[in-house]
């Protein structure tokens, strides 16, 4: 296997299937010199693991053909796959993404056989505190599924080698409808993180007006995968309240990204999600609003740069 994107989600399943004993290379840049030297620690709820040497490479040239690539970057790295990607492929290597929002199979598909693409979304708090140390906090399900589903049974060997890694890995029938679920989180909280200036997620539940907001989103993100076939539940809204309340102050990767200077990913997130919608017949009033005011705090904080 090898590992695209050694950031938080990278490092904490990549390391999780290495410490199982899968032959796991990760794609590393920045913090390649020192987790060479120290290795990778991840503190987790679900018990912490340490890996003294990890296998890390700076070059997917280096890596070679691999069986299953697991890309864990953000989706606003996606540029880069067509340079990246094929020195990690022979016939049948298959990609999973494990990354954020819509449209990250079909940027994969424009590379590799479309049969060959696999998706992940994760449901877990975790953050790269520092060069080689991930804190996990809370969740960690991993739901997988086919993009273009056939009866090779890959996402069931996949949940099979997860579990074995104490990861809760399970797969799915349908990869869009799963995709859309996580969004129903995704763009409330990660948008509301980035469009109040950089708030975790306790602050976003602290008032109720502001939790009616987040509630609002969610039925409109609902509504609109109903729109699109995909048959979600109201239940969702209460679900994500709940969950979220006892993550404490939360900081969503969001909102990670925009209070340290990154680029945040919009366009899978949001306007991929708003675009489809409309396409659908489907006007998104609160989703628009919400995507406005995302993109002036972008812009603010570029001028500030």
């Amino acid at each position: 296997m090898a590992i695209v994107g050694s950031g938080a989600v990278g490092l904490y399943y990549g390391g999780r299937l290495a410490a199982a004993g899968e032959d796991v290379r990760f794609l590393m840049r920045t913090d390649f010199e020192s987790v060479s030297r120290k290795g990778l620690k991840i503190e987790s709820v679900h018990g912490d693991c340490e890996i003294p040497k990890l296998n890390a490479y700076q070059t997917s040239a280096e890596i070679g053909p691999v069986d299953l690539v697991i890309v864990a970057w953000k989706a606003t790295a996606n540029d880069q796959l067509e340079f990246v990607l094929p020195p990690l492929l022979h016939a049948n290597t298959q990609v999973l993404t494990l990354q954020n929002g819509l449209g990250n199979c079909e940027a994969l598909a424009k590379i590799v056989k479309p049969e060959n693409v696999l998706g992940g979304l994760c449901f877990v708090c975790i953050n790269r505190v520092s060069p080689g140390l991930v804190k996990h906090t809370a969740g960690g399900l991993v739901s997988l599924g086919e993009w273009l589903p056939d009866h090779r049974g890959r996402v069931i060997e996949l949940e099979k080698r997860f579990k074995a890694a104490g990861i809760h890995g399970v797969a799915v029938d349908n990869l869009q409808k799963s995709q859309w679920e996580k969004l129903v989180w995704n763009i409330p909280f990660n948008g509301y993180s980035v469009a109040e200036g950089g708030v975790t997620t306790d602050i976003l539940l602290a008032s109720l007006e502001s939790e009616n907001e987040l509630r609002n989103l969610m039925r409109e993100v609902i509504e609109a995968a109903r729109a699109l076939g995909f048959d979600l539940s109201d239940e969702l809204i209460d679900f994500h309240i709940n969950r979220t309340r006892p993550m404490g102050p939360y900081r969503t990767s969001s909102m990670i990204d925009f209070v340290e200077g990154r680029e945040v990913e919009v366009q899978p997130i949001w306007d991929e999600p708003l675009r489809r919608a409309k396409q659908a017949g489907l006007a998104m009033p609160h989703l628009a609003k919400l995507l406005a005011r995302i993109r002036d705090q972008v812009q603010r904080r570029a001028k500030q740069e």
